[in-house]
């Protein structure tokens, strides 16, 4: 749930596009020009660990924190990441992943009998025969549509004899519509941006005497003298995309994520919808509880799983790579989240699979507007509950009231036994300086079904094959968040899952008083922080510690 934003604002457009449309870039003029001459700083790299006090950004005070369980022992918590995979070979992570004991690696055996053969550190759920997965999907609505279009399409409210599902159609339709219409939008507008990338991401390169693979960074640029308009015009292609992305980024990283969204809206403009049956081979609408899936976790996609799982617990203190939150993890991986919209079949069996192999806390950095099967979610939800364990999701990066149209999953369940879980949390984003600027202007949120905020702008974590990534996104607040909770639980492991989601909100005082631009907003308004969620506040680590250590625990 990476937020793609930064890729389409108006300094980004207006450099790529002129460039790819007219061959040069009026660099002085206009102004988007000169928005770019005088860009905010870029924080810290780690700046979502530091002290607002102390450092002057808005972290979660885990240097305090540590500080404050100095001396005492703590016990390992096992955190699952229902996601996209990750890269098990990652050098930050190797030493942290989860392995199922019960299991022998490598002999296509299901030795421990839980229904997953060779299970070593997690499943994959989207995986299929001969080492393929289907990690490249649509959103649910297109799915759903399709599925519903040649019976609907030509009936009325009058002539449509199951008024349910047709009431339904209608709203699929509403926003399948939306769906496609933006992506039409937004390819139109992004791929002569892709286009003038590959371009002068090539006269970069050799003016650097770069390999045809090789990468540069914001700093390199200072490296070339520009003899020429056209390389003149490169260097301030790129100095306006690493300045958007976060000064952090590599040529290739931007490239390949600005792909892999070109490919999710190709998805959506021209869906494979047999992909699912082709290579995995179940029935998506049916809860047959029959085998499925691969043990593989690592294919193209797992960047995203990858750098969630390196916030939560990378290793810390081992000169490499990030500081994870949580000090003595185990991170069991779950393959579950596609390049498009996850599952409920899919979700509800993650969760399932995480409880059942001994996940304390599992995070959920993933959402979707329509949830056919939602029951199905909503079941594993309470069978988590029933089992101690704390969900902890992303709000979502769309900048949008969740109290009006909440994603999925979500805690409010439909046989009204819930409006709000005691063991869901729900993370929006924010920012590194205190200010107007605190919420993510992506952020979703909502008074009552987001709970409380968390970094999540220009935040920097581990990436597939040994590289670095700086993203923003509730992807990313979430499992800071989780981590949290995760290190809490180390050092308090008597305390239940509801009383770890009380720590976690108690943590984030309530910040009123500090005037913010709401999320989404185009006209600037701006809002009380604290009417953005049910805490008011943002995470932290520090604080968190503190209440926990005051409570007696329920197990």
């Amino acid at each position: 749930m990476f937020n793609f934003r930064k890729y389409i604002t108006r300094s980004v457009l207006f450099a790529a596009l002129s460039f790819s449309f007219s061959g040069s870039v009026q660099a002085q003029q206009g102004p988007d020009a000169q928005m770019m001459q005088k860009p905010d700083p870029e924080p810290p790299r780690h700046w979502q660990l530091m002290d607002l006090k102390e450092n002057g950004f808005y972290g979660i005070s885990i240097k305090q924190a540590y500080l404050f369980i100095q001396g005492k022992k703590s016990k390992p918590v096992v955190v699952a990441t229902i996601d996209s995979g990750i890269d098990t070979a990652q050098q930050d992570l190797k030493s942290v992943l989860w392995v199922n004991t019960k299991e022998i690696a490598g002999n296509g055996i299901d030795d421990d009998h839980n229904g997953y053969v060779d299970d070593i550190h997690g499943w994959n759920f989207l995986g299929g025969p001969n080492g393929k997965a289907d990690f490249n999907e649509t959103t649910e609505e297109v799915r759903e549509y399709n599925k519903l279009v040649g019976k609907y399409a030509n009936l009325t409210d009058a002539t449509a004899t199951d008024k349910k599902e047709f009431a339904y159609w209608q709203r699929v339709k509403t926003i399948y519509d939306t769906t496609v219409n933006k992506a039409r939008t937004e390819t139109t507008q992004l791929q002569p941006v892709m286009n003038a990338l590959m371009v002068t991401s090539g006269y970069i390169k050799k003016a650097l005497k770069l390999q045809a693979n090789g990468t540069f960074v914001i700093a390199d640029l200072d490296k070339i003298k520009a003899g020429n308009d056209t390389l003149t015009q490169s260097k301030y292609v790129w100095s306006t995309i690493f300045t958007q992305s976060g000064g952090n980024s590599t040529n290739a990283a931007v490239i390949k994520d600005l792909s892999e969204y070109l490919a999710k809206l190709n998805n959506d403009l021209a869906p494979d919808l047999d992909a699912r049956k082709r290579i995995v081979g179940d029935n998506v609408d049916s809860m047959d509880h029959k085998p499925y899936g691969n043990n593989l976790l690592k294919y193209p996609d797992a960047s995203h799983g990858t750098g969630v799982a390196g916030l939560i617990g990378a290793a810390r203190g081992n000169n490499y790579g990030i500081n994870g939150i949580a000090d003595n993890v185990k991170i069991m991986a779950i393959k579950a989240v596609p390049n498009g919209d996850e599952y409920d079949k899919d979700i509800a069996n993650a969760i399932h699979y995480a409880v059942d192999n001994g996940a304390q806390i599992i995070n959920m950095s993933f959402g979707k507007k329509l949830s056919p099967h939602k029951v199905w979610v909503e079941e594993a939800f309470k069978y988590a509950a029933s089992k101690n364990v704390l969900l902890v999701q992303a709000s979502g990066n769309d900048g949008e009231d969740m109290d009006k149209e909440p994603d999925n999953p979500n805690d409010t369940f439909s046989d009204g036994s819930a409006t709000d879980a005691d063991n869901v949390i729900n993370v929006g984003a924010s920012s590194a300086r205190l200010g107007e600027h605190l919420a993510g202007d992506f952020s979703n949120y909502g008074k009552k079904n987001v709970d409380v905020f968390a970094p999540g702008v220009k935040v920097t974590t581990i990436d597939m094959d040994a590289e670095f990534n700086t993203e923003d996104g509730t992807s990313f607040s979430s499992p800071i968040t989780a981590g949290i909770a995760a290190l809490v639980l180390e050092y308090y492991p008597t305390l239940s899952a509801k009383q770890l989601k009380q720590v976690i909100l108690q943590s984030a005082t309530p910040l009123s008083g500090t005037m913010v631009i709401k999320p989404g907003s185009k006209t600037g308004e701006k809002v009380d922080f604290t009417t953005l969620s049910k805490s008011g506040g943002i995470v932290n680590a520090y604080k968190a510690l503190q209440i926990a250590s005051k409570m007696q625990g329920e197990l």
